[in-house]
């Protein structure tokens, strides 16, 4: 799925927190924006899953306007995301957690649901792509950090993504963690078009065929890895001064 944001402005009083943002992202892309605190980035995020209503400017999904639909509107047409903080349920195993999103997605939630192998079917299916299989009985609270963030993108997968949003997926992972989240990542199906904060440029470099860079709301640059690494201009702004 492909995702345009043209002109994109969100005021908080008088920040500025996004102001005149362009983005395109295409369909299957693996898509990373970067940038230092405060530059919009999670801001950004909201804008396009309608989290947030834009002050001016417009998002299409598909060459879809949808810059007036709501966060719901926005899922049912394909967008699924896992944020910084996501919600677990922590009491509930890590399959139970996932049932609970494959059933909300497909419309089954209830009180007193039965059995249903369809459901149950892509539970597993969902825990074997994130790496689960043999976790799914493990209480959330027992689960180590890694495996929490895989199971909050097993959440996102159980919506069917065509467009993945992933807030700092890598955040607090150990090296081993972090690997795995990149093959993670870098194995999902083509088809699925993914775009995510993250601020281990490491992960970045290895993931993304494409960087965006925002700095104080604005887009700094976007382009192949190596433009943003041998860019001055980022270095100043992101990176330290270090290549």
């Amino acid at each position: 799925m492909t995702l345009t944001c043209h002109g994109l402005r969100r005021r908080f009083g008088a920040l500025t927190a996004v102001d005149d943002v362009s983005l395109s992202v295409t369909a299957g892309a693996r898509h990373a924006l970067i940038g230092p605190n405060g530059a919009g980035k999670s801001t950004l995020f909201k804008l396009i899953t309608g989290l947030l209503r834009s002050d001016s400017g417009r998002v299409s999904l598909a060459g879809q306007d949808v810059t007036t639909a709501s966060e719901v509107r926005r899922c049912r047409l394909g967008i699924s995301q896992a944020m910084q903080h996501a919600s677990l349920f922590p009491t509930l195993s890590a399959a139970e957690n996932v049932t609970l999103a494959v059933r909300r997605h497909e419309g089954r939630i209830s009180w007193m649901p039965r059995r249903q192998p369809s459901i149950h079917a892509r539970t597993d299916e969902v825990l074997d792509q994130v790496g689960l299989a043999d976790r799914g009985r493990v209480q959330v609270g027992a689960l180590s950090h890694g495996e929490r963030k895989q199971l909050e993108v097993a959440l996102a997968l159980a919506c069917r993504p065509k467009l993945l949003l992933l807030d700092e997926p890598a955040a607090g992972m150990s090296a081993a963690e972090r690997a795995g989240l990149v093959a993670l990542i870098a194995g999902l199906p083509a088809e699925i078009t993914v775009l995510f904060v993250e601020h281990d440029l490491d992960v970045v470099f290895e993931l993304a065929d494409t960087v965006t860079v925002l700095n104080l709301g604005r887009v700094l640059l976007s382009g192949d890895p190596a433009a943003v690494r041998a860019s001055d201009e980022v270095r100043q702004a992101y990176l330290g001064g270090a290549r």
